[in-house]
């Protein structure tokens, strides 16, 4: 086969591929009930496509902070006739308004518990990436869903991009030869910023709800809005953040579900911050067959790293026939070991705001829902990349390897290590068993 002939090929699988869902779902004759928990930048993005989709109504809109219900809520006046209740507690939300879909848009640290009452209330969930803040509390939303019988979509968009998705046919076709070696990475510039004096929180938004079941700090402008994820009580940093899309194209390729040996180092070379996650960052993963690298920096963006005009991301598989670099705003792209062979190359194709695909995996959620499949990022797929996500940092805070049972979930011969699998909870809440 030909470059140009694969080309087309490879476009036309994953446009067909993406529209399946569009045009497949089976439409009840009532919209479903839909709720929003977390209604700020990315919580909008999911809402805008549920909105689009057509087969759903907006019943409530939950957020501990007025000024994002109340700018979502005018933003969803202009979208639908849907005239949702506007919630701060999700559990006064699910009790009354009995959604039968609900998204989670939360910071990392509300996943889990938002997720799991929603499930048990009788919803399928959509919840971003990651899926939780510490490991157990995934293991407790893949049991509550399997418990429950309820589809949960993951927000790794990119198990769905066309792009993404004609690359691994590319690459599990054997294409780039048998792969010893993955490296997933994501640079950005940036300098050592400045440290920013805490302050009241602002009128309208409840910040001891805000942290939940996380330590009750200062408010910070610099947490919220968007900034939670440079700090550890309520994220996990680059990694937890950036990583997971990019390990879980790494799981998604591979048929191994878990590596036996993580390491990770880093620290703080440049940051002068309220931050407190690393500002370089290298995590090893040693699988059965093959070496996975994680690395990032979110200083010193230079020209030379780029694999495109604006960012140097995605990951490099080596191959034996080559390396192939999956990409985000670049698409994907083959260099053949044999210098003779011609660079394969497939352009992304991503929707705005903020160049995602979210209209796909909306549109396969629901199908998934009416045909009673798993989605394509179904929970328990989500899980495993977060859980490598979260390794990761669990053995840069040890500041030595871990050796991973991923059957059992536990670290082997490691007490200490095991106790960073879950956290304490504060106050009334309780950390999620299922």
């Amino acid at each position: 086969m030909n470059r140009r002939t694969f080309l087309e090929q490879s476009a036309l699988a994953g446009a067909a591929f993406s529209s399946l869902p569009l045009l497949g779902a089976l439409r009840r004759a009532a919209p479903y009930r839909l709720a929003l928990i977390g209604s700020g930048w990315w919580g909008m993005n999911i809402l805008r496509e549920a909105v689009a989709g057509g087969e759903s109504k907006v019943v409530a809109i939950c957020d501990v902070d007025e000024s994002q219900s109340k700018k979502a809520n005018e933003e969803l006046s202009k979208l639908t006739s849907d005239r949702p209740k506007i919630y701060r507690d999700y559990r006064e939300m699910l009790s009354k308004e009995k959604p039968e879909i609900v998204i989670v848009a939360t910071p990392d640290h509300w996943h889990a518990l938002c997720c799991i009452a929603a499930i048990e209330a009788g919803a399928h969930v959509y919840v971003e990436k990651p899926i939780s803040h510490t490991i157990m509390e995934g293991r407790a939303m893949v049991n509550a869903a399997r418990k429950y019988g309820k589809t949960v979509q993951v927000g790794t968009h990119r198990r769905i991009s066309p792009h993404n998705v004609s690359g691994m046919e590319f690459l599990k076709s054997g294409k780039a030869g048998k792969i010893g070696m993955a490296r997933a990475f994501v640079h950005y510039g940036g300098g050592a910023g400045t440290v920013v004096p805490d302050e009241e929180p602002p009128k309208g938004l409840d910040w001891d709800m805000w942290c939940g079941p996380a330590p009750l700090v200062p408010y910070n402008k610099t947490i919220h809005p968007r900034g939670f994820r440079q700090r550890l009580d309520f994220a996990n940093g680059t990694l937890g953040d950036w990583g997971i899309h990019w390990l879980d194209q790494v799981l998604w390729w591979t048929e191994e579900k878990y590596p036996k040996k993580v390491y990770s180092t880093g620290g703080r070379a440049i940051k002068k911050d309220n931050s407190d996650t690393p500002d370089h960052q290298i995590a090893v993963y040693d699988f059965e067959d093959f070496t996975l690298q994680w690395e990032h920096r979110t200083f010193a963006g230079n020209n030379a790293e780029k694999t495109h005009p604006q960012q140097a991301v995605g990951v490099y598989f080596y191959g034996t026939e080559g390396t192939f670099h999956m990409g985000w705003l670049d698409g994907w792209t083959f260099y053949p070991t044999d210098a003779k062979k011609p660079i394969i190359h497939q352009d992304a194709q991503l929707h705005k705001p903020d160049d995602q695909n979210i209209k796909e995996l909306w549109a396969d959620f629901m199908n998934a829902i009416s045909t009673k499949r798993l989605p394509v990022s179904d929970i328990e797929l989500g899980q495993r990349s977060t859980n490598l996500a979260l390794l990761g940092m669990l053995s840069y805070k040890l500041g030595r390897s871990i050796e991973w049972d991923g059957a059992k979930e536990i670290i082997t011969n490691d007490p200490e290590a095991n106790k960073l699998l879950s956290r304490d909870y504060r106050g009334e809440w309780k950390y999620p068993k299922v």
